[in-house]
């Protein structure tokens, strides 16, 4: 059931001391105390088995509701029931800009809400994206901060759960920031610069409808998860990263513990619990098999490097130098992960 059609139902029993019972358009139960479902076939107010039932339109979606009793005092609370349901999913248009935005976010906002926002706010026809931020710091000063680097009246940030930020952020032709992500690590580095405050951010996909915008928060905060699972290296990461990861999360474990049976053979399951082999290899990788940079980022002896990069070709039969077998060795500590 929708989390605002709650709030709503709440907040009609505290006030009435009145419970309903709430079915989806088909008459199926969403939240009955019997589980059983009623026919949708009635127009208006039916009133059958001591219950008195009802339609009501909340977020562009019809329910049926039921009330415990069937004469004339609830066929009237029926009436006024039903238009205090509809009216308060529309109560989004009088929200605080920021409030507004934050349910448009979360997917708590109708289509007809969100073109509302759009209209009251002038919201422009152009690209967007969302980056999701978590934060050490006080979001307010977060927010504070970085309101200065709004391009135009459209782009905001807000602030969603705790130490949740959001940045919505419209795509202009003449923008100095090559990218979304590149706009992203600009926002990391102003923090920390600035305020001393240090941040994750997760970049989601940039689309060409404001209505999508939700979407684009979704991916975003995905990205964020995944990069706190996997120990992503670096503070900026777009949902493109993990596609991998989210393609093997759709498959059944079954699946994935058959696949990595197939690719770790003899020892090689020993090495994953090895951090310290496991680490390198993924420095390795991050830094583009280049073996001097990634010495260097490990303050590690080039020749070490090369000692284990040499163990973990003998124990797992992939030289890490290799492209397809970088990759390989890549699919599998993704895998060893996600089982």
């Amino acid at each position: 059931m929708n989390s605002e059609l709650k709030k709503t139902l709440r907040s009609i029993n505290e006030n009435t001391g009145l419970d309903l019972n709430v079915y989806t358009a088909s008459g199926d139960p969403v939240s009955t105390p019997t589980g059983e479902g009623i026919s949708p076939d009635f127009e208006g107010i039916l009133q059958q088995n001591g219950y008195t039932y009802f339609k009501a339109v909340f977020r562009s979606e019809q329910y049926l509701f039921g009330l415990e009793g069937a004469t004339r005092v609830q066929k009237n609370y029926a009436f006024l029931l039903s238009e205090m349901i509809e009216n308060s999913s529309s109560r989004a248009v009088n929200l605080p800009k920021g409030e507004f935005v934050r349910r448009i976010l979360l997917g708590e906002c109708s289509p007809a809400d969100v073109q509302k926002y759009r209209v009251k706010y002038s919201v422009p026809d152009l690209p967007c994206f969302v980056l999701a931020v978590a934060v050490e710091g006080k979001t307010s000063d977060v927010i504070s901060l970085f309101s200065q680097y709004i391009e135009n009246e459209a782009d905001c940030a807000v602030s969603v759960s705790g130490k949740d930020c959001a940045f919505i952020k419209f795509v202009q032709e003449d923008s100095e920031y090559q990218s979304s992500v590149d706009f992203a690590s600009f926002l990391s580095r102003s923090l920390l610069e600035e305020l001393g405050i240090r941040c994750r951010v997760g970049v989601g996909g940039t689309f060409r409808h404001f209505e999508d915008i939700s979407v684009s928060y979704q991916q975003a905060s995905a990205a964020l998860r995944m990069s706190i699972t996997f120990n992503s290296k670096g503070n900026v990461h777009s949902y493109r990263e993990f596609m991998l990861i989210r393609m093997l999360e759709d498959v059944s474990e079954a699946k994935l513990s058959e696949y990595l049976s197939v690719l770790l053979e003899g020892d090689a399951r020993e090495l994953l619990k090895d951090e310290d082999m496991v680490n390198t290899a993924e420095e390795f990788l991050e830094n583009s098999l280049n073996v001097s940079e990634t010495s260097r980022n490990l303050y590690m002896h080039r020749n070490t490097l090369m000692y284990r990069l040499d163990k973990i070709e003998r124990v797992t039969g992939l030289n890490l130098r290799k492209f397809s077998d970088a990759v390989t060795f890549r699919i599998i500590t993704i895998l060893n992960k996600l089982v």
